[in-house]
């Protein structure tokens, strides 16, 4: 189908239900989607970091995901700037964040990263390690990141947070053991088949699940695309995608966070359903879609100078009340507009602006 289009009159009160799962209740089926800000310095939240996640909890986002935020290991990150998952001074950090976010009435996930061997920045990365990725870590290294994952799940429950995210997409250290291309591997972590290839993946999760107990969520968050190769697909049909996810259910994924460019866009031939759809279908659990929802273009058409406009929610609500996802991700409306919940629930949709290329460096 052609972008949904804009429409006032779109009734969103369906997504202003409650959410509820073991021991996580959201006001409503709204998700700030993890956004990398590069606004860290010496690789710990501040307080711009603080008001930044505030101001969108007190704009009425049902949970807050966090940027990506790295775990401890050798050569997990490829930017500068962004914030560690580790250390007194970090934790802290973060401890400050959570604090702040449950006062505005929020709730809030990390998001726990490792970049794998992503490209480095050539305007600066952490060093001085060299980045680590299925082609060159060796058993001890997979255990230790495993471990590292564990360890960081530990840690966000002491600090108070929620609910946990793995970043499992978009071409990042979990997800380059998912994919044939990047994992060459002839041990137990390799494999011709996504069945095989998942084996890091439902180590790390059942490392989180043990950390943090049966009643916390944790969220995975996967993608087909990579950047550069979008219309890649690690599951080629639904039978593969039952060989990829099921086991990351059995392994303590709660709910399953499908990245796509556009989230109208089908995933298989033969049927309207998007990747969070699918999901939903072949595991049961619970999911959130994302992907330019409530926006005319996608992330990449901003990046190239391309304005994109507000849209209509009429589709996505269409897609909810089927019962094909159970969250919606929002990122670019809320990083430029905080508000932007309010505005959605209150109908003030005259209010909502256009997201440009400039949007991008915003942080407020």
């Amino acid at each position: 189908m052609a972008d949904p289009q804009p429409n006032k009159n779109d009734d969103v009160s369906a997504l202003f239900k409650p959410f509820e799962l073991k021991g996580l209740t959201l006001k409503n089926r709204f998700v700030m989607a993890p956004m990398t800000r590069q606004r860290s310095p010496g690789n710990a939240p501040g307080e711009p970091n603080v008001e930044y996640y505030t101001r969108r909890a007190a704009g009425g986002v049902g949970l807050i995901l966090s940027e990506g935020t790295v775990v401890e290991r050798p050569g997990k990150l490829h930017l500068r700037d962004v914030p560690h998952f580790y250390g007194e001074r970090a934790l802290d950090g973060w401890k400050k964040v959570i604090d702040s976010v449950h006062r505005a009435g929020g709730k809030m996930a990390p998001q726990l990263w490792h970049v794998g061997l992503a490209k480095q920045d050539p305007n600066g990365h952490e060093e001085p390690a060299a980045l680590e990725g299925p082609a060159n870590m060796s058993r001890d290294d997979v255990h230790a990141t495993v471990r590292a994952f564990g360890k960081a799940a530990a840690d966000a429950k002491r600090l108070g947070f929620d609910a946990i995210e793995l970043h499992g997409a978009h071409g990042y250290l979990i997800d380059q053991f998912f994919y044939e291309v990047t994992n060459q591997r002839t041990d137990e972590y390799g494999g011709k088949t996504i069945g095989e290839r998942n084996r890091f993946a439902v180590e790390v999760l059942e490392a989180v699940r043990e950390a943090v107990g049966p009643e916390m969520v944790v969220i995975l968050r996967l993608s087909q695309w990579k950047v550069g190769a979008y219309d890649n697909k690690i599951a080629k049909t639904p039978k593969e995608m039952e060989q990829w996810l099921l086991p990351l259910v059995e392994a303590g994924a709660d709910v399953l966070h499908l990245s796509q460019r556009r989230y109208w866009e089908p995933e298989f031939a033969g049927s309207d359903l998007n990747a969070a759809g699918w999901a939903k279908k072949i595991t049961g659990k619970p999911t959130i879609t994302v992907g330019s929802v409530g926006l005319s273009g996608d992330l990449f058409g901003n990046f190239a100078g391309e304005a994109s406009a507000p849209q209509g929610l009429g589709e996505l609500v269409r897609r909810f009340e089927r019962g094909d996802f159970d969250l919606v991700a929002v990122g670019r409306p809320l990083l430029g507009d905080p508000a932007w919940v309010e505005k959605i629930k209150a109908g003030r949709t005259s209010e909502l602006t256009e997201f440009t290329k400039e949007s991008l460096g915003r942080y407020f």
